[in-house]
């Protein structure tokens, strides 16, 4: 059972050309994460289960994070060939420290459990599969009955949404370059071959073998 795989990009992104699509993952990914950051209600992520990729970045952007004793938390992306998003990189840092921060986001990939994630930050309280919903409608019940409700929203302990967005923005605009850099490219080939996936996977390949052209239209 899993919280969320993370994002589908070839279930998103359709042909174009590069500068076309670089434009819109850099729109794809500031908007999705502006979703968060945006929403006027607090917001308590209850984490079932494994969780990939911006599932977990996202979830700094909450309130409060109630976690699975089964939840795993991990954000491949040095492997993937591509910066940090969703703020994690102001956000792992500061909640965790940057040396555990570089063990989830660097070439380590550190995949903490739901209790391991409890004792670095990242996540609020870390309870039994079978309490997850019931904790995580306690708290907000508990919210609900406070005397100034609605409290402003604090993505994770931290309130200044304005300067998230700005990181959001920068974050965005790196991970739209990345995208189509030969690290990425590359990686995705790897992936690709290693799930037999051959007919994408050549595809990949064939960007990466044609870039010096096809990067003239960047």
């Amino acid at each position: 059972k899993y919280y969320c795989a993370g994002v589908d990009l070839a279930g998103t992104l359709k042909p174009m050309w590069p500068g076309a699509l670089r434009k819109r993952l850099y729109e794809m990914n500031i908007e999705l994460f502006d979703i968060w950051l945006d929403f006027p209600k607090p917001i308590i992520a209850a984490m079932n289960g494994p969780a990939i990729g911006a599932s977990v970045t996202s979830a700094t952007l909450c309130d409060a994070v109630v976690a699975s004793t089964e939840a795993t938390f991990s954000t491949p992306f040095a492997k993937l060939g591509v910066p940090p998003e969703g703020c994690s990189s102001f956000n792992f840092p500061r909640l965790m420290g940057k040396e555990t921060a570089n063990r989830m986001l660097g070439p380590e990939g550190w995949v903490p459990n739901g209790a391991e994630a409890k004792v670095i930050g990242l996540v609020t309280d870390c309870v039994p599969p079978d309490q997850v919903l019931p904790h995580a409608t306690q708290l907000a019940h508990k919210w609900i009955q406070s005397t100034d409700f609605p409290p402003p929203r604090s993505h994770m302990g931290f309130s200044d949404t304005a300067y998230l967005k700005i990181v959001n923005d920068s974050e965005s605009k790196q991970l739209a370059d990345a995208f189509l850099a030969p690290p990425f490219l590359q990686a995705q080939v790897n992936f690709l071959r290693s799930k037999n996936k051959i007919i994408p996977a050549s595809i990949f390949q064939l960007l990466v073998f044609l870039r010096p052209l096809w990067k003239l239209m960047l």
